[in-house]
């Protein structure tokens, strides 16, 4: 028996006549990106038999396989296997519907005086045709933020089919039971999260649920396209702009290509909510979104992604504070892993990209412990660990990178957008981003292991 969302879905597909052209099935595209990954890793594996010689020589062969496994030939299969799924990807088009179905938003909001107004003015600009909700939920902020959502709701041109409520719960409670709080007050089936600094586009929500409902059937929620607002900000927030373009925009795709897209943020996302419930809710997680999302993938169902349904948000300025999200970030899927262990066991292709995850703790070990003094070592003239051979990652570097800047650079102009220069960003995001992020990942992740304490001032 199918819910009323999926008997949309199917009829989306059905009537489709661009979902009936002839494509590759995802399993044909899956074997060929893998076969390109395993033969560009072979290659690899070929070229530095005399890298691993030498440095076994020097140290001893089984740390030597280790380095150069993790510095070389794993990251080398995983960019070989995302470029050449980029490539092969060609997902239905979104549709448009005489009739969008009712929305209800939820915002959990904590000390965000300075920035929720613009997020509700960004709700009412929205142009959706069905009706929209939005539920703040002030999670016992300590500043002005319930008022100056009183204010906004008095203040703003709100059209007929939006209607905004403030859920002011006096203590502070953590974003999760702030959010299963306001989905008890939801009026409609679908769901969407945003954060309190958040900015979307007038377009965006109507996007979001024509991919949600183009998507094939057994999708029970999408990821918007989270960019970044205030990259002009700091050297920092240019570097993100980058990051969030290419790195987070392209594994997203790449994973939602095979059914499962592994983080549906908070930032801006779409569920089912039968399915929020059927799972129970958000969990009181430092990285929620992402232990909410593989509860859904362990019951079989499609996470998707909306490339361009785009909401921007305001990205860490201080060397700081970036540092504590992206440890938020590490720990949330040491969480996830330590929830939800028998997602791995689940025969599907989006697996791999679980089993992937598995291999960033001992990728981050290697580059912070190994490689990034292996490159201090370079510059002084040893190369036993950062040499001329490693410079075979630099072709796949590139492509990789062109791939998913032609793609995104085609959605851009496709939305009236403009990729702007930011030539000292992409310097930062090349040479030391990856310098500074790894070690705070592996930080994250030995965080979760001791047991330190979590809450949302625990970034």
């Amino acid at each position: 028996m199918h819910s009323p969302l999926e008997n949309e879905q199917v009829a989306a597909r059905v009537s489709n006549p661009e979902y009936r052209r002839l494509y590759l099935s995802i399993r044909i595209k899956f074997v060929l990106a893998m076969m390109v990954a395993v033969a560009w890793t072979g290659t690899s594996v070929y070229l530095a038999q005399a890298w691993m010689m030498d440095l076994g020589n020097l140290t001893h062969p089984y740390f030597a396989l280790w380095v150069i496994t993790f510095i070389a030939f794993v990251p080398g299969f995983m960019n070989a296997f995302l470029s050449m799924s980029l490539l092969l990807d060609r997902r239905p088009p979104r549709r448009d519907f005489e009739q969008y179905p009712g929305v209800t938003m939820l915002i959990a909001a904590y000390n965000e005086q300075d920035a929720i107004r613009a997020t509700l003015e960004s709700i009412v600009s929205l142009k959706y045709s069905g009706p929209l909700e939005a539920l703040v939920a002030n999670d016992g902020s300590t500043d002005e933020t319930a008022e100056r959502v009183r204010q906004a709701i008095a203040e703003l041109d709100i059209p007929a089919n939006v209607t905004i409520r403030l859920l002011d719960y006096k203590e502070n409670r953590g974003k999760a039971n702030a959010l299963n709080s306001a989905l008890d007050e939801a009026t409609f089936d679908l769901i969407c999260t945003i954060d309190g600094d958040s900015r979307l586009r007038d377009d965006s929500m109507r996007q979001l649920v024509e991919r949600f409902l183009s998507d094939p059937p057994g999708t029970v929620a999408v990821a918007g396209a989270v960019l970044v607002r205030n990259s002009r900000a700091t050297l920092i927030t240019r570097a993100q702009e980058w990051d969030y373009f290419h790195g987070i925009a392209a594994v997203k795709r790449m994973q939602s290509m095979y059914h499962g897209t592994l983080v549906a943020q908070g930032a801006f996302s779409l569920y089912r909510k039968d399915v929020l419930k059927e799972v129970g809710g958000w969990p009181h997680t430092v990285g929620e979104d992402i232990v909410l999302t593989w509860a859904m993938l362990k019951r079989g169902y499609r996470v998707g992604y909306a490339e361009d349904a785009i909401v921007w948000t305001d990205a860490p300025t201080t060397l700081s504070q970036f540092l504590k999200q992206r440890k938020r970030w590490a720990r949330g899927m040491i969480e996830a892993f330590d929830i939800h262990s028998g997602l791995l066991l689940k025969p599907r292709l989006s697996m791999l990209f679980v089993w992937w995850n598995m291999l960033f703790l001992p990728l981050d070990l290697t580059f912070t412990l190994i490689f990034v003094p292996g490159l201090i070592a370079a510059l002084l003239g040893y190369y036993w660990i950062a040499g001329p051979l490693t410079l075979l990652l630099l072709p796949l570097a590139v492509l990789w990178n062109g791939v998913i800047f032609g793609i995104q650079s085609k959605m851009f102009r496709r939305e009236g957008l403009k990729v702007r220069r930011n030539f000292a960003g992409l310097l930062f995001y090349v040479l030391i981003y990856s310098v500074v992020m790894q070690p705070v990942c592996l930080w994250g992740y030995i965080s979760e292991f001791i047991g330190q304490r979590k809450g949302w001032g625990t970034k």
